[in-house]
C-alpha cells in the first residue's frame, strides 16, 4: 500500500470517525434538552408567573423546541445518499467490489460534507440550547423578583 493510500484510508477513518463523535454530542444533547424542557414544564405549570416570566419563558422554551428540531434533523438517516449502508443495499456484490475498489477520495469528500453538515445543525442547536436556557433563568429570577 503507497503512502497515498495509507493517508486516504486514514482521511477516511477520520471523518467517519467525527460523524460518530458528532452523532453521540448530537445524541446527549438531545437528552438534555428534552430534560430541560419537561422540567421546566413541570416547574412552570405549578408556580404563579407574571407576564414578564411568561414571555422571557415561553420564548426559551421555543428556543429549546427549536433546538432539539435541529438536533433531530442532524440524525436523520440520509438514506438516498451514496454512502454507506444505503448505497451497500442498492448495488450487486459484483457492483460492491467495483465501489470499493473505487475512488475512496470522493467518498472522503461526500461523508467530509456529511459531517460538516451535521455539525453546523449541532453547533446551532447548542447556540439555541445556550439562548433558551438564558430566558428560562431569567424567567425564574423574574418569577422570584415578582414573588417578593
Amino acid at each position: 500500500m503507497s503512502a497515498t493510500d495509507r493517508n486516504l484510508v486514514a482521511a477516511h477513518a477520520e471523518v467517519k470517525a467525527e460523524i460518530a463523535r458528532t452523532d453521540t454530542k448530537t445524541a446527549l444533547l438531545l437528552a438534555f434538552v428534552g430534560a430541560v424542557l419537561a422540567g421546566a414544564w413541570t416547574v412552570a405549570r405549578d408556580l404563579p408567573l407574571n407576564l414578564p416570566a411568561y414571555l422571557a419563558g415561553g420564548f426559551g422554551m421555543a428556543l429549546l423546541i427549536a433546538a432539539a428540531g435541529l438536533l433531530l434533523r442532524s440524525t436523520r438517516p440520509h438514506l438516498r445518499g451514496r454512502h454507506g449502508f444505503p448505497l451497500w443495499a442498492t448495488l450487486t456484490p459484483e457492483e460492491i467490489s467495483a465501489a470499493v475498489s473505487g475512488d475512496l477520495a470522493a467518498d472522503i469528500a461526500g461523508l467530509s460534507r456529511l459531517a460538516v453538515a451535521k455539525f453546523t445543525c449541532l453547533r446551532r442547536a447548542v447556540d439555541l440550547t445556550c439562548a433558551g436556557g438564558s430566558l428560562l433563568i431569567l424567567a425564574a429570577l423574574l418569577t422570584l423578583g415578582g414573588a417578593l
